[in-house]
């Protein structure tokens, strides 16, 4: 991939702006684990989707996915499951009104399920990226030391020109979210969302 991309081969790549995740009635609401930083994404980064969507380029959506057993329990590592234990049936059901992505940031061009933090364990989203011919990523989402610095980590050794979103990323604390955008710095470009927006409207 390469930053000298077309707009055509440019992607807003979203990770885990779910229902679940930030709606009020979504599973991380009912139990109160959200941040007004979390909260605010959505709104913050739809400018540059927006501006995406008008030069021809692509909205990739991941989507954090609880996969469903017998009788539709959910399948849940025991890492997640003493971190999140209110996690329950029908949370992150693939097709469910939690599993979408937000209505502000929707149509997604290409969504991919994924079942850890990193975008690319598991998933089609490599397979997805060369076919689609997508060149650039701008990479936004949650969390910011989680599912976004792991996919960022992976796109940087798959060779994958990502451009980390720095206010269009958040954690469940300032000082995590700081601390993890400082630990991406020497692994992919950090620039801000008004910064990316300039950059595509350019482009």
């Amino acid at each position: 991939m390469s930053a000298n991309a077309t707009p055509g081969q440019t992607a807003l790549l979203i990770v885990d702006l779910q229902n679940d995740f930030l709606h009020p009635q979504g599973a991380y609401g009912r139990a109160g684990q959200s941040s007004p930083a979390i909260a605010a994404l959505p709104a913050r980064v739809k400018p540059l989707a927006d501006a995406i969507r008008r030069k021809g380029g692509w909205i990739v959506s991941t989507q954090f996915t609880l996969v469903p057993a017998k009788g539709g329990e959910p399948l849940i590592s025991p890492h997640l499951k003493t971190l999140r234990p209110f996690l329950r049936k029908g949370d992150f059901l693939p097709g469910g009104w939690g599993h979408a992505l937000v209505d502000e940031l929707q149509p997604a061009d290409l969504v991919v399920e994924k079942i850890a933090y990193s975008a690319f364990y598991q998933t089609r989203m490599e397979w997805a990226l060369r076919k689609a011919d997508i060149r650039r990523l701008y990479v936004c989402g949650i969390v910011t030391n989680g599912g976004v610095a792991s996919t960022v980590r992976e796109c940087h050794v798959r060779d994958l020109d990502a451009v980390v979103l720095e206010d269009g990323c958040a954690a469940f604390s300032e000082e995590t979210h700081r601390i993890a955008i400082e630990a991406l710095r020497p692994v992919a470009p950090v620039m801000t969302v008004a910064a990316a927006l300039r950059e595509v409207e350019a482009s």
